[in-house]
Parts: structure tokens; sequence; C-alpha cells
């Protein structure tokens, strides 16, 4: 397969647990196969951080088959996420890909992130000193105060996000406090990236919930609370999105006495079954993605559908130059 500097992205998306990675790098050999490169770029929250390994399933090196990864390990516990600096530097390693004629496969269970990487999508002014001001008085006054201030200086983004979201409360408080409005609605689909394919993993519920059950079950055994205590020491507790992670909040619980063992693998399970229900109730809504099963079938077929854009777009190529 001839190469090309327009390459599409390809956007793997679905819920926690679907077998993403496993696709992506199956997809990225046959490709290889073919004559076009191809790496992955993450766009999950929580593997960029180093140690972060077990209870976020992050990809062994064997795992990965050979395929570079980008965006992996890159952060400390300590750190805080914004879905606006992953935009960022998915862009930019995506960019890197494309100088390179390396087809970008992106890899997240993050409708938002995804979203916010291949779309047109800005973000509202901010300001790293009023953020910390707005967090010590969350830590200080509550989630529940701070709410009722948003909604009382703007009653639409308060009704537009869930009293509980501290981050998003805070955000728009920030928003508001530099601009004067803040935007709770999403933007439109419209790909700042083009040319883009995005297509979805979709699993029967049953076979979702078993493989969830299945990867709880091995992070006990793999050592998930070790990987925690140990977490704990470069600065766990403090970090705003690291600690907040599921099964690290529930661990974190248990050495605190406030969970046993037994309630802290079922929390952990529950709460990763009701985000994958939330992930796919968010893809679903992007009518752009191309769904399919989690299988070697699977990788075929999207290896066919990159196949056709990618000499889709050379036609294009060959007829402007």
């Amino acid at each position: 397969m001839e190469t090309m500097t327009n390459l599409p992205v390809l956007a793997i998306n679905g819920a926690t647990a679907s077998g993403k990675t496993a696709v992506a790098v199956a997809v990225a050999r046959q490709l290889g196969e073919w004559g076009l490169a191809a790496e992955i770029v993450n766009a999950d929250s929580m593997l960029v951080y180093r140690g972060m390994d077990i209870g976020t399933a992050k990809p062994t090196e064997a795992e990965r088959g050979g395929i570079t990864h980008h965006l992996v390990d890159i952060a400390e516990v300590t750190e805080t996420a914004s879905v606006a600096e992953f935009q960022k530097l998915a862009r930019e390693a995506i960019a890197d890909c494309r100088s390179r004629e390396v087809l970008p496969i992106l890899v997240g269970g993050s409708a938002l992130y995804v979203h916010a990487i291949v779309d047109e999508f800005d973000f509202p002014a901010t300001d790293g000193r009023v953020r910390a001001r707005l967090e010590s008085e969350l830590a200080e006054v509550g989630v529940a105060a701070l709410y009722q201030r948003l909604a009382e200086v703007d009653p639409a983004a308060a009704a537009a996000i869930q009293p509980g979201n501290a981050r998003r409360i805070v955000r728009a408080l920030e928003a508001i406090e530099l601009t004067g409005s803040f935007t709770a609605e999403l933007p439109e689909w419209r790909y700042a990236l083009a040319p883009v394919i995005q297509v979805g993993l979709e699993l029967p519920r049953e076979e979702l919930d078993e493989r969830i059950d299945r990867r709880v079950t091995q992070m006990w055994d793999r050592g998930f609370v070790a990987e925690v205590e140990a977490l704990i020491g470069r600065g766990l507790r403090d970090g705003l999105t690291a600690s907040r992670a599921i099964g690290y909040r529930q661990v974190l619980a248990m050495l605190d006495g406030e969970l046993s063992e037994a309630e802290a693998r079922r929390q952990t399970a529950a709460g990763t079954r009701r985000l994958a229900r939330k992930q796919l109730s968010w893809f679903r809504r992007d009518p752009r993605i191309h769904w399919f099963g989690s299988d070697s079938a699977a990788v075929e077929a999207i290896c066919e559908l990159v196949r056709g854009r990618v000499q889709a777009e050379q036609e294009v190529g060959s007829a402007q130059s």
C-alpha cells in the first residue's frame, strides 16, 4: 500500500473491557503487513499515570505487540489530567504520526476525550490561580455550597451540570469569573482532523459484564492493593484525578478502614459496569461511528475500511496534483 501525508485518523471507541487495545494492536499489525505503518495514540486519561498499571489494565509491553503507544506513562499521580491538555498532546502526537506517514490509531473509552481530540472543540479561558482558589473553597465548604453559588450566578449552567460533579462546577465558576459566562453544552460533531474514521466495539451486555468481573478478579490476583499502597508513597492521595479512578478510590477507602476488601471489590466491579454503560451511551449518540464486535472478523473489517479510505484519499490527491 502506498503511503500518503493526508492519512486518516482511525479512532477505536468502546466501553472499558471491550478489547479496544487488542483490536487496535491487531489492526496496526495487519496494516503494517500491507505496507502502511500505524501507531497507537492513547486517549484514556488514566493510562497517562506512571505506576497506575494493574488498576487501569494498562497494556504490557507484550500486549502492545511491538506497536508504538503514545501518551502512556507521561505524568505523575499528583498531576491533574485535563481534557484541554490531553487534546493538545494527542493532536501533537497525531500530527507527528502523519508527518512520518504513519497512520494514527486513537484508542479510548471516553467520548468526551475523543470528541475533543478529533472535532472542533474549544475550551473556555482558564487561570491556575483562580482554579486553585476555587478548589481550596471546594475542600472547605463542599460541593453543595459551590453548586448553590453556580446556580445563583448562572442558573442555565447549573441546570446542565450534575450537582455532585465537583470538577465541572469548579470549571464553570472559573470560566464565569474569567469571562462572565460558561457553556455547558458540547459543540457539534465537526471534524477538526479530517479525514477521520471512527469505529466502535460493542459486546453483548452479559459478556461485557463477565469481562469486567474477570478483570477485577485479575486486578486483585496481580497485586492491585500493593500497587495502590506503593502509589500512596508517591502522592496518590494528593492527585485530584488519579485518586478518584475506579478501583483506586475503593482500595484507598479499604486501606482507611471504610470498606472491607470484599466490598471494595464489589464496588469496583459495580462502578466499572456503570462506567461501561455510560461510555456506550455517549458513543451511541455519534452517528459517524461504525460498530463492530470485538473479534478477528472486526479486525479484518476495520482494516478494509481503512484501506478503502486511504485509497480514496490517494485518488483525490492524485486528481488534485
